[in-house]
């Protein structure tokens, strides 16, 4: 009887183990650190540390942006998801006037495409060009 508890003990720590490792282990969860403010779904967030995962674990399509001083957040939905081949981590802005726009998250798993609304560049753009500099250029119909 004493041998057999000594080898299924070491199993049940093994599995135990295993178990422990592979919940450590969340699908699509990165943790980026990001210098400026910055513009995802409409919302202005702060510079600072924040935490990607996905909202519902099974699902890709929605992802959750928190950030990790002050728990200010959005859910986001992108318009595009693949498989990435590379293991890494990284947001992708795209940087219009003064503003930087969130428009790609790449994890270890995926790379999520965020739409980036035309509406907020067209307005910055126009901004640039009703400065005093532009308005002296005159152009021909």
């Amino acid at each position: 009887m004493k041998t057999t508890y000594m080898r299924v003990l070491p199993a049940f720590f093994a599995l135990a183990a295993f178990v422990a490792a592979t919940q450590a282990q969340v699908p699509d969860q990165i943790i980026v650190n990001v210098p400026y403010d910055f513009v995802v779904s409409g919302k202005t967030l702060p510079a600072g540390a924040y935490r990607v995962n996905r909202a519902n674990d099974p699902d890709t399509r929605v992802l959750a942006i928190t950030s990790l001083e002050n728990q200010e957040g959005v859910l986001l939905l992108p318009s595009e998801v693949s498989l990435t081949r590379e293991n890494k981590a990284a947001f992708t802005f795209e940087h219009v006037g003064d503003q930087y726009f969130l428009s790609k998250i790449e994890t270890a798993d995926h790379i999520f495409t965020i739409p980036v609304s035309t509406k907020p560049a067209q307005v910055i753009a126009m901004q640039k060009q009703t400065t005093p500099s532009a308005s002296n250029s005159s152009g021909s119909n």
